[in-house]
């Protein structure tokens, strides 16, 4: 169901996003991590395998049931019309479906774009089985891409925790409470699933779930995984979700005291240290 429909491709040397944009070209954009749809130079979708999908945040979100997405499909999927289906049938109010889409949309786009991934080829004339719903501007996808990665920077910038099974941790005493949304995040967290597993059970955007699994490792609820050599360069500079190191080799997260390179798998920052010294120096202010 994620295949685009061919209708052609071309060879040679991938183009990128920009590039497209200026042709104006229509199709489908072959990335390491996801596809990217293209109209007239402009977004109208986005699917990755990290990102669950329009039809898991509707039909999970209670929207819409299973049986009217598979009807949809079945009799508006091979035209490329199901979104105008779902509107037209009064499935769905057109604010609705524009929502969810630029919400599915700018979801997959960044790890379609960013996070590592690159492009492959352009399938030229490929088409989308949603249809067009709502147009995005290639520079403001690639815009938000940018800020998103920066924003998981921000927040703990240890990118691995956002591809490692999330392994739960008994935090300190002074670590921040969490939001219901991350309590439902953390009873997912067994040292097996992955984020985008859990996100998938949860039926909510991927982006959203790195968000909540970053502040709950820079709280100490989660475990922040660690290198277990030298962290290789990214493959593109300025990657999101994976800024340039510098030019100390090596780097990897804080190791608690009393830890060094032969312990487990994981290890954590220490929180408590880390508060201490902010007071500390909020103190002499």
């Amino acid at each position: 169901m994620n295949t685009p429909r061919k209708a052609g491709a071309r060879t040679g040397r991938a183009p990128g996003l920009t590039e497209l944009a200026a042709e104006r070209a229509s199709g489908a954009l072959l990335c390491d991590a996801g596809t990217v749809y293209l109209q007239g130079g402009q977004v109208v979708h986005a699917e990755s395998p990290v990102s669950p999908g329009i039809e898991v945040l509707l039909t999970a979100g209670g929207r819409l049931t299973a049986d009217s997405w598979r009807e949809a499909m079945g009799r508006a999927g091979p035209a490329g019309g199901v979104g105008r289906f779902l509107v037209d049938s009064g499935r769905l109010s057109g604010a609705e479906l524009e929502i969810c889409h630029l919400g599915a949309l700018f979801d997959a786009a960044y790890f379609a774009l960013g996070h590592g991934s690159g492009p492959r080829g352009f399938q030229r004339g490929a088409a989308h089985w949603l249809g067009p719903v709502r147009p995005v501007a290639a520079a403001t996808v690639e815009r938000e891409t940018r800020r998103r990665g920066e924003l998981l920077a921000a927040l703990w910038p240890y990118p691995r925790v956002d591809t490692e099974p999330v392994v739960r941790r008994r935090p300190d005493g002074r670590a921040p409470a969490v939001t219901p949304r991350q309590r439902a995040v953390l009873a997912l967290a067994d040292g097996v699933r992955t984020p985008a597993r859990i996100a998938g059970e949860l039926g909510r955007p991927a982006f959203h779930t790195l968000i909540d699994i970053r502040r709950l490792a820079a709280g100490g609820h989660i475990a922040t995984p660690r290198s277990t050599g030298p962290a290789a360069p990214p493959s593109r500079p300025g990657v999101p979700g994976h800024p340039a190191l510098p030019a100390r080799s090596g780097a990897r997260p804080p190791l608690p005291p009393g830890r060094g390179p032969t312990a487990a798998g994981f290890t954590d920052p220490d929180i408590d240290l880390l508060r201490r010294l902010r007071d500390a120096l909020e103190a002499t202010l």
